[in-house]
């Protein structure tokens, strides 16, 4: 695309003192004819380039024009392309290395020098996030409605929607738009969604702003959660929650108190710890998580008493 050709060209100018114009017709694969064009483009917009003839000549922007040649450091242009590679881990296409080509251009020391940030997006589920991510994004540039099946805890079925913004956060990739079942903005997780499409119908986008995804509005607590963690689980509620979210006792056991939202997503978090935790409250959820325990355990023996009679059979 021209505009992207404009930047690159800019993006040089700022680096270099001078260049010519078949240097760049063969980084950017255009004809010399083109860059001419581009570079009255530039002019027109108010870059004031110079042409110089001769042995040392080229273009360059006109001395003393007041233009900070700055505009980046090395190190703001260095998170800006650990953000880029990042993108590029979750598509798998490489589409935005020609961009960062472009915006190192004319400084190979940003491409090839000291990357001490490296941000991979990248998950287990790539390989079906990749295309997913990419109708997603289709959507919302076309603006048109996505088609999808949806797999929530309140069961399967199937949606439409308006797309607005595509988001990768609590380490996970979702979907805000407009549900046309629900005739609200919701929040869609691309890993529950499956036979995505990109449908004909267009959508006239709203202006709003970004969605308020902070964890206080998204996770508004209501749970108040106490729980006794044995000390081998130090690491996980580091991970999870901070450091602060329990207090050691003299036994070594630690004192976990938080809020949690999901009572479903509690009782399920709890059973990973198997039996390494004891839950204090609240006490109608640990008369359930209880319950729950003793209907496994009478599963378990079942299974084992079905199968002793197998064998003896």
């Amino acid at each position: 695309m021209k505009i992207d050709r404009l930047i690159g060209i800019l993006s040089i100018l700022l680096q270099k003192q001078k260049v010519t114009a078949p240097d760049l017709a063969r980084q950017f694969e255009v004809s010399r004819r083109t860059v001419n064009r581009d570079i009255e483009s530039l002019c027109q917009a108010g870059i004031p380039l110079v042409t110089t003839r001769g042995a040392n000549g080229g273009i360059s922007i006109m001395e003393n024009y007041k233009l900070n040649r700055t505009v980046l450091t090395s190190a703001e242009m260095q998170d800006i392309l650990a953000g880029l590679r990042g993108l590029d881990s979750v598509n798998g296409a490489n589409q935005y290395k020609l961009l960062m080509e472009k915006l190192s251009a004319g400084s190979s020391d940003f491409l090839l020098g000291d990357q001490s940030v490296l941000i991979d997006l990248a998950s287990w589920y790539k390989t079906s996030l990749a295309p997913k991510i990419h109708e997603i994004r289709n959507g919302i540039g076309l603006c048109r409605e996505l088609e999808f099946d949806y797999y929530s805890p309140k069961g399967e079925s199937r949606r439409r929607l308006q797309p607005y913004y595509l988001i990768f956060r609590w380490s996970s990739w979702y979907v805000w738009g407009w549900c046309t079942e629900r005739k609200d903005f919701r929040l869609f997780k691309l890993n529950r969604m499956e036979n995505l499409r990109l449908t004909e119908k267009e959508f006239v986008k709203e202006k709003l702003l970004p969605p308020d995804l902070t964890d206080e509005r998204v996770f508004p607590g209501g749970i108040h959660v106490k729980a006794l963690f044995d000390s081998s689980c130090k690491w996980r509620l580091i991970e999870e929650f901070g450091i602060h979210c329990f207090e050691e006792q003299p036994d070594g056991n630690l004192l976990f108190c938080a809020e949690y939202t999901d009572r479903e997503n509690l009782l399920e978090w709890l059973m990973t710890f198997r039996d390494h935790v004891l839950l204090l409250e609240p006490e109608e959820i640990r008369q359930e998580l209880s319950e729950a325990l003793k209907r496994v355990l009478q599963r378990y023996e079942r299974q084992a008493l079905k199968g002793h009679h197998t064998g003896s059979a």
